[in-house]
C-alpha cells in the first residue's frame, strides 16, 4: 500500500511539479503517511525553483493542518473521549493547552507527523491564530531547507 501512494505521489511530482508539491503538501498534513519532503528536494534538484518550492509546500501544509485543525475541532472531541475516556482527555487537553504551541512548532520542524498534532490542535480547541503562526514556523524553515538541500544536490547530478 506504501509503494503504491509512494509511485503516486512521485509521478504527480514529476509530471505536475508544484501543484503536485502542493497536493502532497497539503493531503499529508492531514491523513496521507508519505511526507513531502523528498519530493521537495528531488523537484528542486531537478530544477524546480527552491523558494517557490517551499513556499508551495509550505502554504499547502499548513492549508492542510488547517483542514486537519478543523476537522479535529468538528468531528475529534467524541472520537477522543470514546478512545482515552474523560479523565485522559481532560489531562491531555490541559497538557496540550499549555504546551500546544510547542507541540505544534516541534512537529512543523521535526519528523513529528505534523497531522497528528494538527488534529490533537483541533480537538483540544487551539486557537487557530497561535495554530497558524507556530504552523508557518515550523513549516517554512523546514521545506527552505530541504528545499536549497534538493537545490544543491542537483548541482552534482
Amino acid at each position: 500500500m506504501f509503494e503504491s501512494l509512494e509511485l503516486w505521489a512521485r509521478s504527480l511530482v514529476e509530471q505536475y511539479g508544484y501543484i503536485g508539491i502542493f497536493l502532497i503538501s497539503f493531503t499529508e498534513s492531514i491523513f496521507q503517511p508519505i511526507p513531502p519532503d523528498p519530493f521537495i528536494a528531488g523537484g528542486t534538484a531537478l530544477g524546480l525553483n527552491p523558494l517557490t518550492a517551499s513556499s508551495v509546500a509550505g502554504i499547502a501544509s499548513v492549508l492542510g493542518g488547517l483542514t486537519a485543525h478543523t476537522l479535529g475541532l468538528l468531528l475529534g472531541e467524541p472520537i477522543a473521549k470514546k478512545l482515552l475516556g474523560e479523565k485522559n482527555f481532560i489531562k491531555g487537553e490541559a497538557f496540550f493547552n499549555r504546551f500546544g504551541v510547542w507541540a505544534v512548532l516541534l512537529a512543523g520542524l521535526t519528523p513529528v507527523p505534523f497531522k497528528v498534532v494538527c488534529w490533537l490542535a483541533g480537538i483540544f480547541e487551539m486557537p487557530r491564530s497561535q495554530f497558524l503562526l507556530a504552523s508557518f514556523m515550523g513549516r517554512f524553515p523546514r521545506f527552505l531547507i530541504v528545499a536549497y538541500m534538493g537545490d544543491l544536490l542537483g548541482g552534482f547530478l
